[in-house]
């Protein structure tokens, strides 16, 4: 059993690893953007009650806010 916990322990921080090289040549309001949608899809998933269609309404709209408010000034 403790062979599997130490797998598991190992593959996640692999992918956690492998998830933040993979942001590394993102722009600031891509940066922006997928955190908008994480604590949106968070923030949906919570005030559903875990129901999908609130977590991907969530992940959308924060998406949207993070997106615009790193928009470039021009």
């Amino acid at each position: 059993m403790i062979t599997i916990q130490r797998s598991a322990v190992c593959a996640m921080a692999a992918a956690a690893f492998m998830g933040l090289a993979g942001c590394s040549g993102m722009t600031t309001q891509d940066r922006n953007t997928a955190i908008g949608a994480g604590v949106g899809g968070v923030a949906g998933a919570a005030l559903t009650g875990g129901s999908a269609l609130g977590t991907v309404g969530g992940a959308a709209v924060g998406g949207v806010i993070g997106h615009e408010v790193t928009k470039p000034k021009r």
